[in-house]
C-alpha cells in the first residue's frame, strides 16, 4: 500500500508540475535553443524567491497596501486549494481513460518509427530548399536597400545645399518661425559634417540665423509691436537657444531693480532699509515697517511701489508666458525675506502691536499682488508665514518669562555684605512669586490683542493661537519644574537655554534656594494656576484646532500635581541637605576621641555649641520663608509611664547606681523586656510647611543619626558620662525650636539608652555634679552672648 501510494503521489506531482522539464524530453529545436530565465519575484515561476518578492513587495506598497495584498493573497491560496480539489476529483475519469489510452498506444506504437523517419526526411529537404532560395536573392536584396539608403542622402545634401538660398526668402518675407524651423532641422548635419563637406552651407546659414536673431530682437524692444507677436519673437529665441534671460533684464528693468536684493547678493539695492529694520529699536518699527513697502532703485532717483511692480509682472506674463515659475520663485523670496525680518525680530522682546503693525503692511501688499499673480498663491504662503511668527512670538514669550523667574531665584543666593542674606531668600520668594503670577498675566493681554485684532489673516488663527497660548502654559510650566529640579541638581533640562541657569551656579546649590523653591511650588500650585486658569476660561476659550484625540492643551490638574510633588520633594530635600550637613558635624564628633580611655567630663563638649549654631541657621532660613504653624507642645506625664522607657524612671536610677556587673546585666534585659510594653509613639510624621514642622524634623533627623553613632561606639564609663552631659544639656535648648518636646525627649533618652548599652561600666554621674556643669556651661553661655552683643 506504501508503494503505491507513492506511486499516485509521484503521478500527480509530473501531471501538475509547472517546471516543463518534469513532463518529459524536450525536442531537438527547444533544447538547441536557449531558455530564457523567468524573473525570481515572479510568483509563477519556477525560479520563485519568496524573499526576494517580499523585500520588492515591501518596497513598492505601504502598510494598508501590504494588508490589502494578504487578503487578496489569502483568498487566491483558498480559491487555488477549492480549484485543486475539483480538478483532482473531475479528472479521477480522465486518469482512468489515459491508462488505457497508454495501454492501446503500446499496441499503435510500432508503426510510428517509420512514419517519423518519412516526416524528418521531408522537413530536411524542404529546409535545403529554402536556404538555397535565400543564398540567390541575398545579393540582388542588399543592392536595393544601399541604393534606397542613397537616395534619401541625396536628398537631404540637396536640402543643405538650398538652404542659405531658403533663409534668405524667410527673411524678405519675415517668415521667421519657418527660417528657425528649416535651421533647427538642418542642426544635426552642421554638428557632424558642418566642418569639411558642409563647411560653406554651415558658414552661409549661420549668417543666415543671426539676422534673424537681430531682427528678432529689434521687433521685442519695439513698442510699436503687439504684444502677440513680441511673444512669439521671444519664443523664436528660445528655439534658437538664446540667452532669453539677458532680454527678460533689459526688458523689465524696474522689476529687476526692486528684486535684485534677491538675486544678487553683491547688489545693495534696498539694503539699507532692511539693515535699518533690522537693527533699529522696538519703538522704531512702525516707522521702519513702512519702509518695505517700497526699495529704492540703483540710482536712488525714485521709488517702485508695489502697484507699479504689479503691473509690470503683468506684462512679464504675457511676453514670457513659460517663465511663471521662476516670477512666482522671485515674489515668494521676496515676501520670505519680509516676513524672514518680523522672524528676526521676535526673537528680541517685541510686543504684539508692532507685530502686527508688521503683519498688517506686507498683508496688504499680498492682496495687491495675488491680484496679478493669483498661481503663486501668497495668502496661504502668508498665512503659513503668519502662523511661524506668531507661534514663535507665543514661545519665545514664555521663554523671556522663564528667564525673568529664573533671574528673580538668583537673587536667593547669599550676598557679600553681612546681614544681607537675612533678607535675600525672602526678596527672591516675593520677587518670583511676582514674577509667575504677573508674568503670565501680562503675557495673558499681550496675547488678547492677536485674537481681539480684525486682520482676516489673524482670524483663521485665532483656534490655534488659542491652542498654542494654552500649550504655552502647559509647556512654560513643565520646564518650570525641569529648572527648578536642574537647579537643585536633581534634574535636567529637555533644552537647555544657557541664558536661564547662567544667573544661578547649578553645582554650588544652596539650601536657601532649595527653601524657596519649595514655597515657590506651593504657590504655582494654589494661587498661580488657578488664577491662569481662570483668565484662559474667559479669553482664550475654545480652540481645539490641535484635534481632540490629543486631549485639551492646558491641565491645571497635571501642573498642579507636578508642583505639589515638587514642593514636597523640595522640601524633603532641604531637610536631608541640613540633616547631612550636621550628620558630618556628628559623625567626627564620635569617631575622632578614644572613647574607651575617655577622661571624666570637666564641661560641656563644645561640640554642642556647633550643633546648636547649625540648628540656629536653619533657623533663619526657615523664618523667612516659611509661616509658622500653630504650635503644639505634646507633653506626658510620669505618672502614666507611656513614653517613658525602664530607663527613665527612678526605679532605673537607682539600678545605675549599682556597681555589680549582675545588677547591670539584669538591668539591660529589663530595658528590652519595657520596650515591648511601652507605648508606641508616632515620631517622624509628614511634615508641613511650617516653621516648627521643618526644624523638628530635622532635629529629629540629627538626634536618629547622633543615635545610630553612638551604637557604633563601645564607651568607658567616662565617656558614658560625658553623652550624659551633653544630652542632658540639650534638652532645654532644643524644645525651644521645636512643636513636639514628647518627640524631643524620646529620642534624646533613646540617646543615652544607646549608650547605655554599649558602655562597659555604665553608671551615671550623680545629680548634683550634673547640675553644676550645666549651670556652669549657661553662665558662661551667656557672657559670650553679652560681650558678641556688645561688640
Amino acid at each position: 500500500m506504501d508503494e503505491k501510494a507513492k506511486r499516485t503521489r509521484e503521478l500527480l506531482a509530473s501531471f501538475y508540475s509547472t517546471d516543463p522539464s518534469a513532463g518529459g524530453g524536450a525536442g531537438v529545436g527547444s533544447a538547441a535553443s536557449p531558455r530564457k530565465m523567468a524573473s525570481p519575484d515572479s510568483i509563477n515561476s519556477p525560479s520563485f524567491d519568496p524573499d526576494v518578492y517580499m523585500s520588492l513587495l515591501v518596497q513598492k506598497l505601504n502598510l494598508e497596501g501590504l494588508l490589502q495584498k494578504h487578503v487578496e493573497m489569502a483568498a487566491e491560496i483558498k480559491n487555488l486549494d477549492t480549484d485543486l480539489q475539483m480538478l483532482v476529483y473531475e479528472n479521477y475519469n480522465k486518469f482512468i481513460n489515459a491508462t488505457d489510452t497508454i495501454k492501446r498506444m503500446k499496441n499503435n506504437i510500432v508503426g510510428m518509427e517509420a512514419n517519423m523517419e518519412q516526416l524528418l526526411a521531408k522537413i530536411t529537404s524542404v529546409q535545403s530548399k529554402s536556404d538555397l532560395v535565400n543564398t540567390s536573392l541575398f545579393e540582388k536584396r542588399e543592392h536595393i536597400e544601399k541604393l534606397h539608403r542613397t537616395r534619401n542622402l541625396l536628398r537631404k545634401v540637396q536640402f543643405i545645399y538650398d538652404l542659405p538660398t531658403r533663409l534668405a526668402k524667410c527673411i524678405k518675407a519675415e517668415a521667421y518661425a519657418d527660417a528657425v524651423r528649416f535651421f533647427i532641422g538642418s542642426k544635426p548635419i552642421f554638428e557632424a559634417y558642418g566642418d569639411s563637406s558642409f563647411q560653406d552651407c554651415k558658414r552661409a546659414s549661420e549668417e543666415a540665423i543671426d539676422l534673424v536673431i537681430k531682427n528678432l530682437q529689434a521687433k521685442i524692444y519695439s513698442d510699436s509691436e503687439p504684444i502677440e507677436a513680441r511673444a512669439e519673437a521671444v519664443v523664436l529665441l528660445k528655439q534658437l537657444n538664446f540667452p532669453v534671460d539677458s532680454l527678460k533684464t533689459k526688458l523689465l528693468e524696474k522689476l529687476e531693480d526692486y528684486l535684485m536684493t534677491l538675486q544678487d547678493e553683491h547688489k545693495e539695492t534696498g539694503a539699507s532699509a532692511l539693515d535699518t529694520l533690522e537693527t533699529s529699536e522696538p519703538s522704531d518699527i512702525g516707522k521702519l515697517s513702512d519702509t518695505i513697502l517700497s526699495l529704492k532703485t540703483p540710482t536712488g532717483t525714485h521709488m517702485v511701489s508695489v502697484g507699479e511692480v504689479s503691473k509690470i509682472i503683468r506684462a512679464y506674463l504675457i511676453i514670457f508666458p513659460d517663465s511663471e515659475r521662476r516670477l512666482i520663485e522671485l515674489i515668494q523670496e521676496l515676501f520670505t525675506k519680509r516676513y524672514g525680518i518680523i522672524e528676526r525680530r521676535v526673537k528680541e522682546r517685541m510686543t504684539s502691536a508692532d507685530i502686527l503693525k508688521m503683519i498688517r503692511v506686507i498683508w496688504e501688499d499680498v492682496t495687491l499682488m495675488d491680484e496679478v499673480l493669483a498661481e503663486a498663491a501668497l495668502p496661504a504662503f502668508s498665512l503659513e508665514a503668519a502662523r511661524s511668527i506668531i507661534r514663535q512670538f507665543i514661545s519665545t514669550s514664555f521663554s523671556h518669562l522663564l528667564l525673568e523667574v529664573s533671574e528673580a531665584l538668583a537673587k536667593s543666593q547669599p550676598m557679600p555684605k553681612k546681614g544681607s542674606e537675612e533678607s535675600s531668600l525672602q526678596n527672591a520668594l516675593e520677587g518670583s512669586k511676582k514674577v509667575v503670577i504677573q508674568g503670565s498675566l501680562d503675557l495673558l493681554l499681550e496675547f488678547r490683542q492677536l485674537l481681539d485684532d480684525n486682520l482676516e489673516l489673524l482670524a483663521k488663527l485665532r483656534d490655534l493661537i488659542v491652542d498654542w497660548v494654552q500649550e504655552g502654559f502647559q509647556g512654560f510650566f513643565q520646564k518650570l519644574d525641569e529648572l527648578f529640579l536642574a537647579l537643585c541638581g536633581r534634574g535636567y533640562i529637555a533644552n537647555p537655554d544657557s541664558s536661564v541657569i547662567d544667573a544661578i551656579q547649578v553645582d554650588k546649590v544652596q539650601t536657601g534656594l532649595v527653601l524657596v523653591l519649595a514655597q515657590l511650588s506651593v504657590f504655582i500650585e494654589q494661587i498661580a494656576i488657578p488664577k491662569i486658569m481662570e483668565e484662559i476660561a474667559a479669553s482664550f476659550s475654545g480652540g481645539g484646532a490641535r484635534g481632540y484625540e490629543h486631549g485639551p492643551a492646558f491641565v491645571p490638574g497635571e501642573i498642579c500635581r507636578i508642583f505639589r510633588s515638587a514642593g514636597e520633594r523640595f522640601l524633603l530635600l532641604y531637610i536631608n541637605m541640613k540633616t547631612q550637613k550636621i550628620s558630618i558635624l556628628l559623625k567626627k564628633r564620635f569617631t575622632t576621641p578614644n572613647w574607651i580611655k575617655h577622661k571624666e567630663p570637666r564641661e560641656v563638649h563644645m561640640f554642642v555649641d556647633l550643633l546648636l549654631q547649625e540648628l540656629e541657621a536653619v533657623g533663619i532660613e526657615v523664618r523667612q520663608i516659611l509661616p509658622q504653624g500653630l504650635v503644639r507642645r505634646h507633653r506626658h506625664s510620669d505618672s502614666t509611664g507611656s513614653t517613658n522607657s525602664s530607663r527613665s524612671n527612678p526605679t532605673r536610677e537607682d539600678k545605675l547606681t549599682r556597681t555589680n556587673t549582675q545588677r547591670v546585666r539584669s538591668q539591660f534585659l529589663e530595658s528590652h523586656l519595657a520596650k515591648l510594653f511601652e507605648q508606641k509613639m508616632e515620631i517622624f510624621t509628614k511634615v508641613q510647611y511650617t516653621q516648627e514642622s521643618v526644624i523638628s524634623t530635622v532635629i529629629k533627623f540629627c538626634l536618629k543619626s547622633l543615635q545610630e553613632f553612638v551604637r557604633l561606639q563601645t564607651f568607658n564609663r567616662s565617656g558614658f558620662q560625658q553623652i550624659q552631659l551633653d544630652i542632658e544639656f540639650l534638652k532645654n535648648p532644643l524644645k525651644e525650636f521645636v512643636d513636639d518636646d514628647a518627640a524631643i525627649d524620646f529620642l534624646l533618652k533613646e540617646v543615652i539608652g544607646a549608650a547605655h548599652e554599649r558602655c562597659l561600666d555604665p553608671i551615671p554621674l550623680e545629680a548634683p555634679i550634673l547640675d553644676k556643669l550645666i549651670s556652669t556651661k549657661i553662665s558662661k553661655s551667656r557672657e559670650e552672648n553679652q560681650s558678641s552683643s556688645l561688640a
